[in-house]
């Protein structure tokens, strides 16, 4: 039993880790213009996310269920791509916050 629920959290890191990847690796290809005019979004993307771990927890699940409306999720919460990305990094640096993170995502789910 403990090794399975060793198996489920290892899995809900690895699935978290690639929506994140994911979401990072999407805009790669970007023309000079469009750096240029993302620098001035990057003020707002640095703000912190008023959202918890949970309601991060449930919103991940809601993407990794329906990928394609993924901008209309994340814009529903008043988040980007990048706020949301930086929001999951920040609660995986406090193992009380990703637990409660998991457990949303996995009830979610």
């Amino acid at each position: 039993m403990e090794r399975i629920n060793a198996m489920k959290k290892i899995s809900i890191g690895i699935a978290t880790l690639a929506l994140v990847l994911m979401f990072g690796c999407k805009n790669q290809n970007q023309t000079a213009y469009d750096n240029n005019s993302s620098n001035s979004n990057t003020v707002s993307s640095q703000q912190t996310t008023n959202l918890s771990p949970e309601d991060l927890g449930k919103l991940g699940a809601e993407i990794k269920k329906h990928p394609k409306d993924a901008q209309k999720l994340l814009a529903d919460k008043g988040l980007t791509e990048q706020q949301f990305e930086q929001a999951v990094r920040k609660v995986a640096e406090s193992p009380a916050d990703s637990k409660r993170y998991a457990e949303a995502y996995k009830k979610a789910s």
